[in-house]
């Protein structure tokens, strides 16, 4: 391609075009999944949003689906309590060391997002600060919103309450209420020189501001009036105090206690101060029981009350639980959690005029998951959350995206996801957090993210929008003899126990046998077929079926060792599969199962729908099915003879780690000593070339490339299959074109077969007699022997072939077959273009030489222009272990950009990542979050939202707007980027104008690969212990 034609090229692409400038300044655009470690939850009655607080010092607000808001404390402090002023679209966060911020949803152009208006630090030592006039703060542990949020009551750890004001977050002065203070309401035999504690509870009347009930860790409960600063009425507990309610009317409180107890308190009954409680009880009693830590009372117009608590269970026998009781009149359920319980909240009326609360729903954030429940459906059944979900319900194992899902098989998708969980035929059940406005376009296009997990399962998600929403649920486990049946048993208590659990929520840490797990995952979206490969080297192919049936499924072996002598698998044993026909429910349905033989993990699968194919690889080698006629077509064994380390299994992962640890180690002192003989007798060569280089007459000098070691032959874990590819082009001569399929390996070897499919097998679900042939008919051994991370063939015109169905269904432009094709070989270390059928080098780029990183995903995707609607160019998109993400012309191999991603020490964000056709991606930044980022401006998914809010916007003083972000919302730091030249520096392309200046966040750019200090450096072969090694040969 000529210089004219790039040109072209670059003002039309999104990733290049100054067009797109904006679009591209920020590299991640939304976090799909459920926070990491939540440490706090607040509700918006008004507006109905919901805001949940991590440990990390992430603040997320949750409306409808769609509407989010994100923000980061710039301290990663814990956010400990979270208040909303109500309607206002502000929120008030407690961190744990004790500062106060102000957050406020801000409207830009019509969209909102979060920033952080004001933060105050009150002065953490007892005494008087003399610089600002005001008594210092202990610890805070408890804030009250008052006076429509314009006052803060902060209860203290020494006892005292403190009043901010809310709109400046200052400390006012002179209406601090000391515990001394309210001693002296206390009668004489109460005090007996004990204090008072900290203050637990804050709790405001809902009908008169200027009353605030305060609660005391002793269990001295106090409605003070502000207004005439002194005590209402004051209830003397004995008991240590956990928590406080207020009934709505403000004729009743109940407190809980530390031993399991909760007690009721009427406000209006006898003298001040009162003894007794009128109710005073210990559920789960008589034996001591754990702390109640919170506890709600809300009044229904029937009479018959909820009161909701948390904790209170028998200390000996069920101490260990993590529950949320609801009782209503005789009623009492036990909701039994399987993660610790954060908070929980009720939506209920809280307008002033109605007299009771009628609560709709109950919220319960837990520490893995968020589980709703409709109060006003009978038997409270779980409401589905349409964002949140857990992702880790089971650890996710591995990962793919389906793009431009068609229409039919999304519905029939749905429909198998429906009739798994049954909606309840009221139609009460409906997610009670709808505020904001999600003012996004309806995606164009469907798009699926499948996960594996540990525990044989495959979820399907709804990717197309900023909520990831969970639609279908494949279980393998089902097919497999395993020690579960036990489980379900147990899980059905009888009627009569005690207490009543009821298991609620979805998370399920624990695998029933850990070879159930999912390796890789592979899915024709045109003929709705897949295959599920797991960690015992079983490879399932499935097909979706709307119908429930039974039937029994066939089971094949393929021997990948072929015989060869001198190995013994010393790891698992291989799953033993179900006799006979078995009952599946509506949805993916297997059809055929393979065995590999020895039964280690699968590393690489593809599926071929329209050839009736599949094929799949493990570290010892690769094998050809037709699943059609349920036969082995090829099996082909990769070990070297050396390589003993593929047959010690995963039992003996130390042992093996220690064995490459120390072969890797050796590797390196050798190739630094044999590297210093070298250096010597090539220092007068290097010396002459650095002068030459510097030399006036140069037009052009060519960058320095590092010196990489080849890779020894016998290295550990050669023969782990790394990719799989079928295509249909030229192998044998440049006359003819056929059905082909490549594998490539760790060792850097790429592996060519000619198949002779039969071509009645294209409109046919039966394979006719013939079988189908699988012959040799190129291998290419790369000269350092890099592991191979991907093959693809390309067309006449430089462009990646068409899926299966894509060409022959007109869904897809055909591929050239008059040119000659040629096929990119992609290693950790290189990209490489090969000409086909010869097999000749072509284009290369040294991307570890240059760069000095290692790849570790790639992915071919399509730029569409931001100019052209009709004109979209194919580049490759390549993720190194550094956390950069790169991308280079096709065929030319030509750099265009790259980014800073991921941080090169979140080793596991790096191997959860996973390319989209349309340039974005997704990986894992926590056990339960996925990070959504895009390489293309017209292909971005990020929230684009409102939120009515009512407050005066002179009400807060001017201020200094925030920056945005720098920071992922778990912690993780981030990078606000645009596109970066090879040089280094800021690309110039990106600036609409001389007149418009940058912004200071959008000239940080990463560290240049090109600089002084990278070119001297060496790459140290240590991190490939940890990186390779460790996560993509054992992990």
């Amino acid at each position: 391609m000529g210089a004219k034609q790039w040109q072209s090229l670059e003002a039309a692409l999104g990733w290049v075009g100054c067009a797109c400038a904006n679009a591209l300044a920020s590299l991640q655009t939304v976090e799909h999944g459920f926070p990491n470690q939540p440490s706090a939850l607040a509700f918006d009655p008004e507006l109905r949003i919901m805001a949940i607080g991590t440990r990390s010092g992430a603040v997320k607000i949750y409306g409808a689906p769609g509407v989010e808001f994100t923000g980061l404390h710039r301290d990663a402090a814990t956010v400990t309590q979270m208040h909303f002023l109500p309607g206002q679209g502000r929120l008030l966060t407690l961190l744990d060391d004790s500062s106060l911020h102000l957050w406020e949803v801000v409207h830009h152009n019509g969209c909102a997002h979060l920033e952080e208006a004001l933060h105050h630090q009150p002065p953490s030592r007892p005494g008087f600060d003399g610089a600002s006039g005001l008594p210092s703060l202990a610890r805070i542990t408890v804030v009250l919103l008052v006076a429509a949020g314009d006052l803060a009551a902060l209860g203290t750890e020494g006892g005292s309450v403190f009043f901010l004001d809310v709109p400046t977050l200052t400390l006012l002065e002179g209406q601090t209420l000391g515990p001394d203070e309210v001693l002296r309401s206390v009668p004489d035999d109460y005090r007996c020189g004990k204090a008072l504690g900290p203050v637990e509870s804050l709790q405001g009347h809902l009908r008169d501001p200027t009353k605030i009930l305060i609660g005391y860790s002793r269990g001295l409960l106090v409605i003070w009036n502000r207004a005439a600063r002194c005590a209402d009425r004051i209830f003397l507990g004995n008991q240590q105090l956990e928590s406080v309610c207020w009934e709505r009317s403000g004729r009743t409180l109940v407190s809980s206690h530390s031993d399991g107890s909760y007690a009721v308190w009427a406000t209006d009954a006898g003298d001040s101060p009162t003894t007794q409680p009128t109710v005073a009880t210990t559920p789960y009693g008589p034996f001591p029981c754990k702390a109640i830590s919170k506890i709600l009372w809300r009044n229904c117009a029937s009479g018959e009350h909820f009161i909701v608590f948390s904790g209170g269970m028998p200390r000996a026998s069920y101490g260990d639980r993590h529950c949320v009781s609801v009782l209503q009149a005789e009623t009492l359920v036990t909701l039994d959690f399987t993660s610790r319980v954060i908070d929980f909240f009720t939506v209920h009326s809280t307008r002033p005029e109605d007299d009771f609360d009628e609560p709709q729903a109950l919220a319960v954030l837990l520490e893995e998951e968020l589980v709703v429940l409709d109060l006003q459906t009978p038997g409270w059944p779980a409401v589905p959350a349409p964002y949140l979900a857990p992702l880790h319900s089971s650890a996710i194992t591995c990962s793919a995206h389906v793009a431009n899902v068609p229409a039919k098989l999304w519905a029939r998708i749905v429909s198998a996801g429906e009739q798994q969980n049954p909606q309840p035929a009221s139609g009460a059940s409906s997610w009670p957090i709808t505020g904001g406005r999600n003012l996004a376009q309806e995606p164009t296009q469907r798009g699926l993210l499948l996960t594996g997990h540990e525990d044989g399962t495959v979820r399907f998600w709804d990717a197309s929008g900023v909520a990831l929403r969970p639609l279908y649920k494949l279980s393998t486990a089902g097919l497999f003899q395993t020690d579960c049946e036990h489980a379900d048993s147990l899980a059905q208590a009888a009627e009569d126990d005690w207490p009543p659990f009821r298991k609620v929520g979805c998370f399920d840490p624990y695998s029933d046998d850990p070879r159930l797990g999912v390796q890789k995952v592979a899915l024709c979206k045109y003929t709705a077929q897949m295959v599920v490969a797991g960690t015992a080297g079983q490879v399932l192919v499935l097909e979706l079926s709307d119908e429930p049936s039974d039937q029994a499924v066939g089971v094949a072996s393929v021997d990948l060792l072929q015989d060869r002598e001198g190995f013994t698998w010393k790891g698992h044993e291989r799953l033993s599969p179900r006799t006979g026909p078995l009952p599946w429910p509506a949805g993916f349905q297997p059809r055929a199962l393979v065995q590999c033989l020895p039964p280690a993990a699968v590393t690489a699968v593809t599926l071929h729908a329209e050839w009736g194919l599949v094929a799949f690889g493990t570290s010892h080698g690769f094998g050809l099915f037709d699943y059609l006629r349920r036969s082995p077509v090829l099996a082909r064994c990769t070990l070297h003879p050396n390589d003993s380390l593929a047959m010690e299994g995963p039992l003996s992962r130390v042992k093996s780690l220690k064995k490459s640890l120390r072969q890797s180690f050796r590797r390196i002192r050798k190739s630094r000593v044999s590297g210093k003989k070298r250096l010597t007798a090539g220092s007068k060569e290097a010396n002459a070339q650095l002068a030459e280089q510097a030399s006036p007459h140069d037009v052009e000098v060519t960058p320095v490339q590092r010196r990489i070691e080849p890779r020894s032959a016998d290295d550990s874990l050669s023969g782990v299959v790394r990719c799989l590819y079928f295509a249909d082009t030229f192998l044998r001569d440049a006359a003819h074109h056929g059905p082909t399929m490549w594998a490539g390996t760790n060792s850097g070897s790429v592996f060519a077969y000619a198949l002779e499919v039969p071509a009645a097998a294209a409109n046919s679900d039966r394979r006719p007699e013939r079988a189908v042939e699988a012959v040799l008919g190129k291998e290419v051994q790369l000269m350092h022997r890099a592991p191979v991370v991907a093959v693809a063939v390309l067309d006449g015109r430089g462009r990646p072939l068409p899926e299966p169905y894509e060409a022959s269904r007109d869904l897809a432009q055909a591929p050239d077959m008059q040119g000659g094709h040629a096929v990119l070989i992609a290693s950790e270390e290189q990209f490489k273009v090969f000409t086909l059928p010869k097999v000749s080098a072509k284009t290369k780029f040294k991307l570890t030489a240059h760069e000095g990183c290692r790849v570790r995903k790639v992915a071919l995707a399509t730029f569409a222009s931001v100019a052209c609607e009709d004109y979209a160019e194919t580049c490759l998109a390549c993720l190194t272990n550094l956390g950069d993400v790169h991308v280079f012309s096709v065929p030319g191999l030509r750099p265009q950009v790259h980014y800073a991603c991921i941080r090169k020490e979140d080793i596991s964000g790096i191997a959860s990542c996973v390319f989209t056709r349309h340039g974005q991606g997704f990986y894992l930044i926590s056990p339960s979050e996925f990070e959504r980022f895009s390489l293309s401006a017209r292909n971005i998914t990020e929230p684009l939202c409102s939120l009515d809010i009512s407050w005066p916007r002179d009400a807060m003083r001017a201020r200094p707007r925030e920056s945005p972000k720098l920071s992922q919302a778990n912690g993780t730091p981030g990078v606000v980027l645009g596109p970066q030249s090879r040089g280094g520096s800021p690309d110039p392309t990106r600036s609409e104008g001389a007149d418009t200046p940058e912004p200071p966040e959008a000239t940080l750019s990463p560290t240049s690969v090109d600089s002084a200090t990278s070119a001297d450096t060496t790459l140290d072969t240590t991190g490939d212990v940890t990186v390779e090694d460790v996560k993509d040969f054992l992990g």
